[in-house]
């Protein structure tokens, strides 16, 4: 799981689970740059962190959802790294509320932010990476993109997407040794479930085979796995970090 030297990108890494694989890349010895949108003192906070940890490191503000802002950050990261060998499309949201409630700017919001993201920094960083006919892109999904879940309908959908997208660009792009991966969280204890009443917490729990729910770390773990050459036989494949949720 060797990440030495390797400049990777993380979108949405200010905290929570892209926060975890940001900080795991740079113990494993990558260099990392990393998106964020408004949390700039989170963002300042884990460059200084990830720089002590020996690598380069590097925040950006910008709007993974925006095609242009994509454009123009693997045009920055190009610039100030000098290469570009793997990224990680993690940015998203959650608009959650049951289908007949839920607003089209609820669905439009998640959509955009969680799925398009992805196309977006995903077909910017393959120009660099077939030149360099090497790459790898990790797309971060979850359990609710394969089996759905009640409430969830706008998520569910962005999750299934990138689902199906990640697959697809495996097949394109093998041929350019460019893989193409995607680890599917389950319950996963960040800042989004901190808010839910811990009966509640304790009752998903209890129907995890590993009894318990997953921590930010267990999913970044996962991850440099696969930007690493240990995995270089494997694309358009979906990790799932899930307790046994799914099994």
């Amino acid at each position: 799981m060797n990440v030495q030297d390797k400049v990777i990108l993380v979108t949405g890494a200010s905290k929570g689970i892209g926060r975890a694989i940001a900080v795991a890349l740079a113990k494993g010895g990558a260099h990392v740059a990393f998106t964020y949108l408004s949390s700039v003192e989170k963002g300042q906070a884990l460059e200084a962190e990830l720089t002590e940890l020996g690598g380069k490191a590097k925040g950006y503000r910008s709007d993974a959802s925006n095609y242009t802002q994509a454009e123009e950050l693997i045009t920055q990261v190009l610039a100030d790294f000098g290469k570009l060998d793997g990224v990680v499309n993690n940015a998203g949201i959650t608009r959650d509320g049951l289908l007949m409630r839920m607003s089209e700017q609820q669905w439009d919001e998640v959509i955009n932010i969680n799925l398009k993201s992805v196309f977006n920094l995903t077909k910017a960083a393959i120009k660099p990476m077939m030149k360099a006919r090497t790459g790898s892109i990790v797309n971060i999904t979850s359990v609710v993109g394969i089996r759905g879940n009640a409430g969830q309908a706008n998520y569910a959908a962005s999750k299934a997407g990138i689902i199906g997208f990640t697959k697809s660009v495996a097949l394109e792009l093998g041929s350019r040794n460019i893989r193409s991966n995607a680890v599917a969280p389950g319950f996963i204890e960040t800042e989004m479930t901190g808010a839910l009443d811990e009966k509640v917490v304790a009752g998903w729990a209890e129907q995890i085979p590993l009894k318990r729910v997953g921590k930010a770390e267990d999913v970044a773990a996962a991850v440099p796995f696969l930007l690493s050459d240990a995995a270089a036989y494997i694309t358009g494949r979906v990790l799932q970090v899930d307790g046994g949720m799914l099994t």
